[in-house]
């Protein structure tokens, strides 16, 4: 049986990259490490799926310590052979530690690392195998694929502290049989040895295989698949394809184990998303998973996490007939399509995945993507005039466009640069960003008429009178509490002098309840008790804080907390209206083309929602909630109607 063993590469006599120079041709990207590889990793990985099978490509993250049963295997197999000295093969060191970490990215379902394993037999199309291992720097031979000159695998020696991984592959042969490779690289800094007595300067690349003939060969079949058990390698199924590439001892950005494994299952879906929902066209395409430990940590579902959910709604957005397509005039080209959709949103949480995208508490961003259906990246627009409003995006180039959008990229694949491009491709990019400026300018414009005789002011002018409102766009105004006709009427407003200013909200809060006849604590005789002569205090409403949104069976709806404080029961309904900016006036019928704000219930303190337009409900301490939900381009007036219920 082979023992491996690890060889170094020589200058020729021609000359030779230097370790360093391909290390930095990724250049300074703004995505941080993890980032990068899961983007440039899954992006390998769709390339080289099985264009024959109707099969997801399986696209797996696992980092693990090396266990007691492996570990001497890895420090004896890994250091056979190995040059000396930390500072030009610092895997000695990595090897010398308490503990081995790694990290896994595999894909099945896709070609594995096939055809030739001399960069010099590799004439024909099949060069899998030489292009990932010896290679730099060559074009895609993917049509339509994610990938441009396959400098993205350089993602994988930088994230390595000592510049090595494993690369273990089961592939095709040319008669179709399956094959499995094993083969380590180490790519760190050029320096000066001695071999023989002689000086003699190297590139710093390092090959570990086999080591018995002119270059390093990858172990294969048997001997590769013995060695990788040997090192606690998941191993193929028979008839399985596809690359397992370990990353030895990664840079996890201060983060523990656990808390890269989140990030990276939270990476995934920011910047696979495409790749994971069903659609029209059929299922999924890929199947993503993340462990770490042997501990799963999902993915996240893109139609269930915000705001990606979003993102999904302007992807079917821009698939359906309502896509909008863009188009070139001058050269006259077709640029592709864009979906977008508005919605009233509460704040967001941002994640360290959203904010490595700069989308933090506001989404307000057009997610680029070329055929290949991989997120290129979000590019923000104008900010929506309310916290409570955001709007997302989807832009897909067009297959003949495609090989333009694809040259606008840097090495990361995460702009579009039209300045590196000539004229005319350089003109189609920008007017991409232009076409996509305009269709955002004609999403957010203010639009709505108002009713005849009530205020000349539209309906969707409250999105820039009253930005700084809570609500916004979507505005609310003061919280009112009706009794029954003909009793008492309590109002929870401010006074009419105290207006809000930009940036501050309408307050309901019991500092500025108005009464505006009799007094909170009368005793009156309600209808229905007129017979009993028993003195009884009339109900109310006691709104606790100010109305704010939150989510709703995957719907932001407006909430107002509210108590009724005086015992007995009680029967709570809704009177909502719209309010008319600068006017102070309220429309409870909607003007032609405007939407009503519609009550979709009335939940107790067990999360319980009943959603009828009346509720019966115990006077006392408990806190309820009413769900409201808006409408668009206006500002809501939420009242809560209360009455005593006379008992049978």
């Amino acid at each position: 049986m082979t023992t491996p063993r690890w060889a170094s590469q020589p200058y020729p006599p021609d000359g030779a990259s230097a370790a360093e120079g391909i290390r930095n041709q990724l250049g300074r990207p703004e995505l941080d490490l993890l980032t990068i590889l899961v983007r440039e990793s899954a992006q390998n990985s769709w390339d080289a799926r099985l264009l024959e099978s109707a099969e997801p490509v399986d696209y797996d993250i696992d980092i693990w310590t090396v266990g007691p049963a492996h570990t001497d295997a890895w420090r004896r197999l890994l250091l056979v052979g190995a040059p000396g000295g930390t500072d030009t093969f610092p895997l000695r060191e990595t090897l010398k530690q308490g503990s081995i970490r790694v990290l896994a990215v595999s894909d099945r379902g896709t070609r594995g690392l096939g055809g030739p394993t001399r960069a010099d037999a590799a004439v024909g199309p099949e060069r899998d195998f030489v292009s990932f291992i010896r290679n730099i720097g060559e074009p895609r031979d993917t049509a339509l694929g994610g990938g441009t000159y396959g400098f993205g695998k350089g993602i994988f020696y930088l994230l390595s502290r000592p510049g090595t991984v494993l690369v273990y592959s089961q592939c095709r042969t040319p008669q179709g049989d399956t094959e499995t490779r094993l083969i380590g690289c180490t790519l760190w800094k050029s320096y000066v040895g001695v071999t023989d007595g002689e000086s003699r300067r190297y590139t710093g690349r390092h090959w570990w295989g086999d080591t018995s003939g002119e270059v390093v060969e990858p172990l294969i079949g048997q001997e590769a698949a013995a060695t990788a058990h040997r090192l606690g390698l998941k191993p193929f199924a028979p008839e399985e394809t596809g690359t397992t590439v370990v990353v030895v001892d990664p840079h996890l950005d201060g983060l523990t184990s656990p808390e890269a494994a989140a990030y990276l299952a939270d990476s995934l879906a920011w910047h696979l998303w495409p790749k994971a929902i069903s659609t029209a066209a059929g299922p999924p395409t890929m199947r993503f998973s993340v462990t770490c430990d042997g501990v799963d940590h999902p993915v996240p579902d893109p139609r269930e996490l915000r705001p990606l959910n979003m993102f999904v709604a302007a992807y079917e957005e821009m698939t359906s007939p309502q896509g909008i397509a863009l188009e070139c005039k001058n050269p006259k080209r077709y640029l592709g399509r864009l979906g977008l959709v508005k919605r009233i949103m509460p704040p967001l949480e941002p994640t360290r995945a959203s904010r490595m995208l700069d989308i933090e508490d506001l989404v307000h961003h057009v997610c680029l993507m070329r055929p290949a259906e991989l997120v290129v990246t979000y590019v923000p627009g104008p900010k929506p005039p309310s916290e409570n409003q955001g709007y997302a995006g989807v832009f897909r180039a067009d297959e003949s466009m495609d090989e333009i959008y694809a040259k606008a990229e840097p090495p990361t694949h995460d702009a579009w640069n039209p300045q590196s491009l000539e004229r005319p491709e350089s003109t189609f990019v920008q007017t991409t960003f232009r076409r996509i400026s305009e269709a955002l300018d004609g999403l957010l414009a203010l639009r709505g008429v108002a009713r005849a005789g009530s205020s000349s002011v539209a309906l969707g002018a409250a999105s820039s009178l009253f930005s700084g409102l809570v609500g916004g766009a979507w505005g609310i105004g003061g919280a009112t509490a009706y009794a029954k006709p003909g009793s008492t009427v309590v109002r929870a407003t401010k006074p009419a002098a105290d207006h809000p200013e930009p940036g501050t909200t309408r307050s309901t809060t019991d500092d500025h309840t108005r009464i505006t006849t009799g007094s909170p604590g009368d005793e009156v005789n309600f209808p229905g008790n007129s017979g009993t002569g028993v003195p009884r205090r009339r109900p109310r409403v006691e709104y606790i804080g100010d109305p704010y949104y939150d989510e709703h069976s995957d719907s932001a709806v407006l909430v107002q907390e509210f108590r009724l404080p005086v015992p007995g029961l009680q029967r709570v309904s809704i009177d909502l209206a719209v309010v008319l900016p600068g006017s102070g006036g309220r429309e409870t019928d909607p003007p032609l083309g405007a939407s009503m704000p519609v009550l979709m219930g009335w939940e107790d303190q067990q999360a319980l929602l009943y959603t009828s337009p009346a509720c019966e409900i115990e006077g006392g301490e408990s806190v309820w909630r009413v769900l409201v939900q808006p409408a668009a381009d206006t500002m809501t007036e939420i009242g809560i109607r209360v009455e005593a219920v006379t008992r049978q």
